[in-house]
């Protein structure tokens, strides 16, 4: 079959991918029985929680309450679940203070009791609650400082978690009710632990863990916040922590998921599908460099796939200010580094973050194929220089190669797919 439209195709992978995504078939398999006699409370963060509360409303019908947390413009109605919006990726005073709530909801539990977890990605920078003698500018200073340095979000986690009074299992830690936790991964290789900094999940990493990634990076931290995560005081409660006993965690939804869905629908188009990786890391000017040489041997040589095919691939790419002042975020970085190797192929592609926005713009991410450098001179934009100075917004923009969906509910990282007609 031959796509006459790749624009559409891309896009119903995209949305294929998506509806696969969502986590609410498998809450439903693995909901508990209620508690005898017991309160159900649910906490939860990330840019899906409220649509992860919504859809436990529907189908818990006995009492609950409890409240969770998400970015502006990711609300939704729920009418047992109270809603409660902060800011992300900076944090800000209103997910300080519903970090705060949350601890509070669930430190008088008993152990009749049983505490349900709604964890997806994002929840980091929306749960601040800077260790005793800080403050949330201090906690800022240190989400700033991680986003601008090309860390993975493995690596940042690992540090916020030791900056922190809920993160790393500490919030679990404060009840004795039975915590289930239930995940939305946006972590390579679905560490349950560290998606948003593992607010009900403990995992194992050290303060030296913490210290080599500060020191690999380069993080320029005040002496304050270096002299902390570096104590005693900054060390998680450990996985083996009897507070822990009895206690479980689901991925309920994760980038291996999205991927075979946009792979079904792509086989029965006619179009054969190679999943590369649902956990690419990396720079993400360096991973479409890549990505593009795969699609260049493909298009010129059948090999190592034959047309017509369709690449896929997820993870999360980082993206290392060189400038500061540009805009766009790494699946915008990765289109246009993809859009300058690829000219003049008949290759299409689409870069976009699962949950709809892309950085702090109103993109999911971009299209690019082998006319966009031709284009992009014909509005004069430099491509390259455009992404020396990380700018790849107003670089799509000016040739109408956004792409915009909106929120989309779900968080389990980057979605690319290259199509090699």
């Amino acid at each position: 079959m031959m796509i006459t439209s790749p624009r559409l195709f891309l896009t119903s992978l995209y949305e294929a991918a998506i509806e696969a995504a969502s986590p609410l078939n498998r809450i439903k398999d693995l909901l508990p029985r209620p508690p005898y006699g017991g309160r159900v409370v649910v906490v939860g963060a990330g840019k899906g929680a409220a649509q992860m509360a919504q859809s436990l409303e529907s189908l818990w019908d006995v009492p609950l309450t409890g409240l969770v947390v998400t970015p502006y413009g990711y609300e939704c109605d729920t009418d047992r679940i109270e809603v409660i919006s902060a800011a992300h990726p900076v944090p800000d005073s209103a997910g300080l203070q519903a970090a705060e709530r949350l601890k509070t909801s669930v430190c008088n539990l008993s152990s009749n009791d049983i505490v349900i977890s709604l964890i997806c990605g994002g929840g980091s920078a929306l749960l601040p609650a800077p260790p005793v003698g800080f403050a949330l500018a201090d906690e800022i200073a240190l989400n700033e400082e991680l986003l601008a340095s090309g860390a993975s979000i493995l690596a940042m986690n690992a540090v916020r978690k030791r900056f922190s009074t809920i993160k790393g299992g500490r919030l679990a830690a404060l009840t004795k009710a039975r915590v289930i936790s239930f995940v939305v991964s946006d972590i390579p290789g679905d560490d349950p632990a560290l998606v948003s900094s593992g607010p009900t999940i403990p995992n194992l990493s050290t303060r030296d863990d913490a210290g080599e990634i500060i020191a690999r990076y380069r993080l320029k931290l005040p002496a304050p916040i270096l002299s902390f995560i570096a104590s005693d005081a900054s060390d998680a409660p450990s996985p083996a922590d009897p507070i822990f006993a009895g206690h479980s965690h689901h991925i309920v939804s994760s980038s291996r998921i999205a991927l075979e869905a946009a792979a079904a629908l792509a086989r029965v188009s006619g179009v054969t599908p190679v999943i590369l990786s649902d956990c690419m890391e990396g720079e993400a000017r360096d991973v479409g460099l890549v990505h593009a040489a795969i699609a260049r041997e493909i298009a010129l040589h059948d090999s190592p796939f034959i047309r017509p095919c369709v690449v896929l691939s997820g993870g999360e790419t980082t993206v290392t200010l060189r400038e500061r002042g540009g805009k766009g975020g790494r699946n915008g970085e990765f289109a246009l580094s993809l859009a300058m190797a690829i000219n003049g192929l008949d290759v299409h592609a689409l870069a976009a973050d699962t949950d709809g926005i892309d950085g702090s713009g109103d993109n999911a991410g971009a299209f690019a194929d082998g006319t966009s450098v031709k284009r992009l001179l014909e509005k004069q934009v430099n491509g390259d220089a455009r992404l020396l100075a990380n700018d790849s917004y107003p670089a799509f923009s000016a040739i109408g190669d956004l792409f915009v969906c909106g929120p989309t509910n779900v968080n389990v990282n980057d979605f690319r797919a290259i199509l090699v007609r």
